[in-house]
């Protein structure tokens, strides 16, 4: 019997992550009229916050800021006061692979570095609200934290990301992001390599190349395209991808950083207009630090956004399979259609 809205579910696999997600529009409204029940309060005010100008006696070491040497500081990068991993450990001399393949248990000294990124010196200001230019700032300030952590041999992974709101795990309401640098490439980042090298070996081209069907696209850049993906596995999750081919984010350049930034600020004013300003999560999937010659041919970075709409249940945990109640064509229509206050 047919869902509401006239369509049946349906089982989609997502070329990239290999992952199975059953679309269920019976389990939601109509797609407009999908919300966030816990808005997260764009300007909270909080007292001696120490990422605020003024404050930075309060925070954990600086490793630079923006511009160099400038009391009147745009972008502070600091050491992560709780950090994940310890940059104190003696760096590993000699790094072997570790595999989910091998037999028993693996374990290593864990060294590595988890930095955050304070995007503005002023508490009330948000990411959104910054112009393209100062997005793209941010933007190049990941890429030159990236390059120097590159410059650790035995640094596999450097993982940026953004928690906004504290229901998708931020513990600080001034904007910052973070980024974690690791010895190791993670399962997830193989297992996507994995999958782009299948399609790559099966079809001669890279499959984040081939995605953006017309129906599934929310807005293109001169350099960049927003849409929801096929099988997306949260309702309303966004994909910013390049439309040229580039297998990691800190080849990025300032032109188009800057493009990226307007298509990055376009896409999170659209979600907090039409989803009632949503916690969300940004992530930079991008390729391991020493990529093989090969594995260019075929790795393609990309920027996901994630608004914190449903829960993860048993169902989702048990089977590594998740259900979305919205299509992602119905998404990306309803995001088409939002209009920005002011933009013409």
């Amino acid at each position: 019997m047919a869902s509401s809205g006239g369509r049946t579910p349906e089982l989609r696999k997502d070329s990239v992550s290999n992952r199975w997600v059953i679309f269920s529009p019976a389990r939601a409204k109509r797609p407009s009229d999908f919300k966030s029940k816990s808005p997260t309060n764009p300007n909270p005010s909080q007292q001696k916050c120490p990422f605020c100008i003024g404050q930075e006696h309060e925070c954990a070491p600086e490793i630079f800021r923006v511009p160099p040497d400038n009391p009147d500081w745009t972008i502070r990068v600091i050491q992560n006061l709780y950090p994940a991993l310890s940059r104190n450990l003696r760096e590993p001399s000699v790094s072997r692979p570790v595999s989910s393949r091998e037999i028993g248990n693996c374990v290593l000294d864990g060294f590595g570095f988890h930095d955050v990124v304070i995007e503005t010196p002023v508490h009330s200001v948000q990411l959104s609200d910054l112009s393209p230019e100062q997005i793209g700032q941010v933007l190049l300030t990941y890429k030159k934290r990236t390059e120097q952590l590159a410059g650790h041999e035995s640094i596999k992974y450097v993982q940026v990301f953004k928690n906004h709101g504290a229901s998708a795990g931020a513990s600080m309401s001034h904007s910052h992001s973070q980024i974690l640098a690791l010895p190791i490439i993670p399962p997830t980042v193989s297992s996507r390599l994995a999958n782009m090298k299948d399609y790559f070996e099966q079809t001669g081209k890279c499959c984040i190349c081939q995605i953006g069907s017309e129906d599934l696209v929310i807005h293109a850049s001169t350099n960049f395209i927003s849409l929801v993906p096929y099988a997306a596995t949260f309702p309303f999750e966004i994909w910013i991808v390049p439309r040229y081919h580039s297998a990691h984010f800190h080849e990025l350049d300032a032109e188009k950083a800057i493009d990226l930034g307007g298509l990055l600020k376009l896409m999170l004013m659209k979600m907090a207009i039409q989803l009632n300003n949503p916690p969300f999560n940004f992530m930079i999937h991008t390729g391991p630090l020493r990529c093989q010659g090969s594995e260019t041919a075929y790795a393609h970075w990309f920027l996901q956004i994630i608004p914190q709409l449903t829960g993860i249940g048993g169902f989702e945990l048990g089977t590594g399979c998740y259900i979305n109640p919205v299509f992602p064509e119905d998404a990306a229509t309803v995001l088409r259609e939002v209009e920005i206050p002011g933009s013409g």
